[in-house]
């Protein structure tokens, strides 16, 4: 209900003033927790980062695409890497509908940081990427929501990085109906010719970041990576905070 919605954002804005970690509610800068503030900047404890449920890049190198599982679950992609945080689990599938559809800001900096965080720990190379793009919303779904959640990672992201981020590059041309519950042939038909670039990319940008929150079926990724590489660009990666295979 609408009333417990606010209750629950006043109560979280009052934990993050008094400095509390966003999952147990242990005070972030107690003498018992290590006064790390990269873990404060992630509104998250010690033990709690201990606790996430993150990939382990170093044994599949950076890209979820070595896993031969993953590989396979996602067929007829166009990108080259994926890098994904975790897959979509708690808490993980709490953060993201509370960032994406209640407001909660602040997880864009949590997201944006743990990923680049995890990208700096495996030592890749950044100056490989030429530039970072976000997924687009269409305009009609913007308006509604008021900001799109792929935007906010990758600008905070790209700044940690110093990485060259465009946000108006790449846009939705058209509204489609909702991805949610479609088979992976049917979110292919559902994107087809639904990106464009609004101008010509560089003949230098050969690399592409691409972000996105969840990754799925890779269908809107390998779409838009396939406009991508139409227009010169040689690789694609895709970074995401969360994988989610579909269901077989």
């Amino acid at each position: 209900m609408e009333w417990q919605t606010k209750i629950q954002a006043l109560y979280n804005k009052v934990l993050r003033l008094l400095g509390q970690c966003d999952l147990c509610e242990n005070n972030l800068y107690c003498d018992d927790l290590p006064r790390n503030k990269a873990y404060s900047q992630t509104l998250i404890c010690s033990s709690c980062f201990a606790d996430l449920p993150l990939f382990n890049q170093a044994i599949i190198q950076g890209d979820l695409l070595n896993w031969p599982a993953v590989n396979k679950a996602l067929p007829k992609i166009h990108f080259n890497h994926l890098f994904c945080l975790s897959p979509y689990l708690t808490p993980f599938t709490q953060w993201l509908p509370q960032y994406k559809y209640k407001g909660r800001f602040e997880l864009a900096s949590l997201f944006a940081n743990l990923l680049a965080q995890q990208w700096q720990n495996l030592a890749l190379n950044t100056s490989s990427v030429d530039l970072v793009l976000s997924v687009p919303l269409h305009i009609s779904k913007w308006q509604v929501r008021g900001y799109n959640q792929a935007h906010l990672i990758a600008k905070i992201f790209a700044q940690r990085l110093q990485l060259l981020y465009d946000e108006s590059a790449l846009i939705r041309t058209h509204k489609n109906k909702s991805q949610v519950g479609q088979t992976g042939s049917q979110r292919r038909d559902n994107l087809v010719n639904a990106f464009a670039l609004t101008k010509r990319l560089p003949n230098n940008i050969k690399h592409i970041l691409l972000v996105d929150d969840v990754l799925t079926t890779g269908s809107t990724a390998s779409e838009i990576s396939k406009l991508l590489k139409s227009s010169g660009v040689t690789k694609v990666t895709v970074l995401t905070v969360c994988l989610t295979l579909p269901k077989t």
